[in-house]
């Protein structure tokens, strides 16, 4: 699968083209992406503590059903919209990986294979449909579902990696060292030709989210964790500020209205 096939829409000819509805992916969307994974680990446990697991769980699901109904009301890329949404999507991911843990028993060691074998259904069913994964050509409703199911099996799967890494001798901080090491693979790979653009743009997303999480959890949990003890409050408001100032100032600036460049 070339990444000009993937990239290749013209023979596509979709029913009802939209304005694509990703935005360019420029170092704010990268950003914004590791702080809203971040923000969704913390607010999730929060949640989860404040609320109790299930009313969490089920105000979670109500959120995300409520952010992704508006997104996919827009006919383009709206900046507040769309980022709203992934961050409704880091929380709920969270709590998806986690119920499974917590709830069920189901250890990081299987969730997170299982997560990665949803990501690949997800990504073979939307090829087969689309004959394109990239985002790039995010102009239908049904390529959007396909998008956002991706996106969502993304965090559960990042949810679970970096619980893994974290239960399995590398602690919060040696996570964050880890997959800060490996986020830098795929860019690197895409440079030197050894791994196409739209492979290597999701494998970067993926890694953004044990990344993210397992910085927010470094901050936040108590000394006995390994973490820095700066609490879950503190940390989930602070990121939530930081998401909120590079999403307004991307709404002001109008940068990155939408991804419309070949990967």
């Amino acid at each position: 699968m070339t990444a000009e096939h993937i990239l290749d829409d013209r023979s596509l000819a979709p029913v009802r083209q939209l304005a694509n509805k990703v935005p360019e992916v420029t170092v704010y969307f990268w950003i914004i992406k590791v702080l809203t994974t971040g923000m969704g680990e913390t607010a999730s446990d929060l949640l989860a503590r404040t609320l109790g697991p299930i009313p969490a769980v089920a105000l979670g699901g109500l959120a995300l059903t409520v952010s992704l109904a508006v997104q996919f009301t827009l006919r383009r890329y709206v900046a507040w919209a769309y980022w709203t949404a992934v961050v409704m999507v880091s929380v709920f991911g969270t709590m998806a990986a986690d119920v499974l843990h917590v709830g069920l028993g189901v250890p990081y060691a299987v969730s997170t294979p299982a997560f990665l074998v949803v990501l690949a259904a997800v990504f073979a069913l939307w090829y087969a449909s689309e004959r394109t994964l990239s985002i790039h050509a995010v102009r239908t409703r049904r390529r959007e579902a396909f998008y956002w199911a991706a996106v969502l099996s993304t965090f559960a799967l990042g949810t679970a990696a970096g619980d893994l890494t974290a239960t399995i001798g590398f602690g919060y901080l040696g996570s964050v060292a880890l997959f800060a090491a490996a986020i830098c693979a795929p860019p690197l790979a895409h440079r030197f030709g050894t791994l196409g653009p739209v492979t290597a743009f999701w494998t970067a997303y993926v890694i953004t989210r044990p990344l993210g999480a397992s910085l927010a959890d470094w901050m936040a949990l108590p000394r006995t964790r390994g973490g820095l003890d700066l609490g879950l409050s503190p940390v989930t408001l602070a990121w939530t500020a930081a998401i909120i100032g590079f999403v307004g100032y991307l709404a002001v600036s109008q940068r990155g209205r939408g991804a419309h460049a070949a990967a």
